[in-house]
């Protein structure tokens, strides 16, 4: 999870921690040009029909808001709440169903901007694991709330930054290996105990997830918070190491390799000092995604983690890609920017959120595609055609 620069937009919002595995993180700035519709591959009334009811859900969300609200970039179209309710408005009063309508709405309303030619997509999910209420049997590793003295701070450089007072100084919150360690045991800060440390450490890296108990019962966590410590991916690790090459690195790859060295996960999980804490998401139907960073459920295949810096939250966006094999199927859809990540940098890149389940796990652990990367942003007033 990207830090929090307003938490008038985030409070009290479970928000996915999207974190790449790759050893390569960031990409360019991209190209920022204004471009018209006719250029989107694959638009048309059938993809606006589909997607419209994605953008009435955030516009609910975002009624509720101050209209000075900021949603991530500092100036710019689409930087504040205020700046897209005229067009919630007119969204309002669409007739149901009419694809044709929806279309001239997009089509009045925004103007779509080149982000990048070349963005990277990777793509992240809900993971279900095993796990129980109780210590005991398999189920020895622990999944930890929030502690009462991890807090957030000011930095020098303005960001808000994660970590605890000692002796009179800010600095970061224990890192994973002294918290694998026993540095919280003994505070009652245990949710569950899962089966799998490995299993723990991806449902960090994916911010969200469901917990699947002995009994049948789903208990569902969301992100609750971070030690400030740096985030390390574990597949920059593994390739400085020699383990694998950068074009092996996949979540699956990744997995793989910790379940082949049980005597080394640890310490190579610990290489990456950074540790996520979860709180229980108790009203958020098993049928909707955890809510993402601007605080609206997340939509499998209608939402996606941005650099909010420069993409601001809400953001309808074009994304023309295609799935990894063995699918390799053309990806062409309007996906809105509901979400934020570590290592989500620039304009160039995005995280696709592709649901829950087997095959979303397998395809967003295999994710890493090239494509092209537009932003539709809100036309003012005056100008709209």
């Amino acid at each position: 999870m990207s830090y929090f620069r307003l938490s008038n937009v985030m409070r009290g919002v479970c928000a996915a921690a999207i974190l790449l595995l790759s050893a390569c993180a960031e990409t360019g700035q991209g190209e920022r040009q204004p471009v018209a519709f006719s250029t989107l591959s694959g638009w048309g009334p059938d993809e606006a029909g589909r997607a419209l009811p994605v953008f009435l859900t955030e516009c609910r969300h975002l009624g509720r808001l101050p209209a000075e609200t900021t949603l991530g970039t500092e100036s710019g179209p689409g930087a504040r709440v205020g700046d897209w309710l005229p067009a919630c408005r007119a969204a309002a009063v669409l007739p149901v169903d009419d694809n044709a309508a929806a279309q001239r709405f997009y089509e009045t309303w925004f103007q779509p901007v080149l982000m990048s030619p070349s963005a990277l997509f990777t793509g992240y999910y809900e993971p279900e694991i095993r796990g129980a209420l109780s210590r005991g049997g398999v189920y020895q590793t622990p999944v930890y709330r929030v502690p009462d003295d991890l807090t957030r701070a000011r930095a020098t450089d303005g960001r808000m930054v994660s970590g605890h007072w000692q002796g009179g100084q800010f600095v970061p919150y224990w890192s994973r290996a002294q918290i694998d360690a026993g540095a919280l045991a003994g505070r009652n800060l245990e949710m569950l105990w899962v089966a799998d440390p490995a299993d723990l450490f991806f449902l960090q890296i994916q911010g969200s997830g469901r917990v699947r108990l002995p009994s049948g019962q789903i208990v569902r966590l969301c992100f609750g918070g971070k030690n400030g410590q740096p985030y390390v991916p574990l597949g920059r690790v593994l390739v400085q190491k020699g383990e694998m090459s950068e074009d092996d690195v996949s979540m699956q790859s990744i997995r793989a390799w910790l379940a082949a060295h049980p005597e080394q996960a640890r310490a190579v999980m610990e290489e990456n000092p950074n540790y996520v804490f979860f709180n229980a998401l108790d009203d958020v139907p098993v049928s909707q995604g955890a809510p993402g960073a601007m605080g609206v459920p997340l939509e499998p295949g209608r939402s996606a983690a941005v650099d909010r810096g420069v993409i601001p939250l809400g953001t309808p966006v074009w994304v023309e890609t295609s799935l990894p094999a063995p699918s390799n199927q053309t990806w062409r859809r309007l996906v809105y920017a509901q979400d934020i990540g570590t290592d989500i940098k620039g304009a160039a890149r995005a995280d696709l959120f592709l649901g829950w389940g087997d095959e979303a796990e397998q395809t967003a652990g295999a994710m890493r595609q090239s494509g092209r990367l537009v932003a539709l942003l809100p036309r003012p007033v005056v100008t709209r055609p």
